[in-house]
Order: structure tokens, then C-alpha cells, then sequence
């Protein structure tokens, strides 16, 4: 409980960053197969960057919160 209310404590603008940096290790995840480099390099980075990815997904969505979550869609329906 204490990491919860940690996360819920920081500023929307971070978890604007922590977002992006999930989407950032969403690419990378499945880019990394497309590198010369052998398979079980490639299944290794695939776990370690698709579980940074759901581990940011998951810590962003609780840094934002219902409100964050609300405020991101009017800003997406202004433009």
C-alpha cells in the first residue's frame, strides 16, 4: 500500500513521462527482432523490455489516476 499511495502522490506531468516511456519500451520490445543477433538474445531483451513496458503501463495508470485518466481524454477531444 505504501508504493500505491506513493505513486498516486506524484504530478500528473510524471506520469505523462512514466506513459511514454512505456510506449518507448513497447517499441523496443518487439524492434529488438529485427537485430542480427541470435534467438535466445532476442527472447531475453523481448522479457526484459515488454515487463518494463507492463510494469510502467501499470505505474502510470496509478500515477494518474480516474482524474488524470479524464483530464488526458478532454485533451485528446480539444485537438
Amino acid at each position: 500500500m505504501k508504493i500505491k499511495a506513493w505513486l498516486a502522490s506524484l504530478s500528473f506531468r510524471t506520469g505523462l513521462c512514466v506513459g511514454a516511456f512505456c510506449i518507448l519500451c513497447y517499441i523496443i520490445s518487439f524492434a529488438q527482432m529485427l537485430l542480427p543477433i541470435s534467438v535466445s538474445a532476442k527472447g531475453t531483451l523481448w522479457v526484459v523490455f515488454f515487463g518494463l513496458a507492463k510494469a510502467a503501463q501499470y505505474s502510470a495508470l496509478l500515477i494518474l489516476g480516474k482524474a488524470g485518466l479524464e483530464r488526458l481524454k478532454k485533451m485528446r477531444a480539444r485537438s
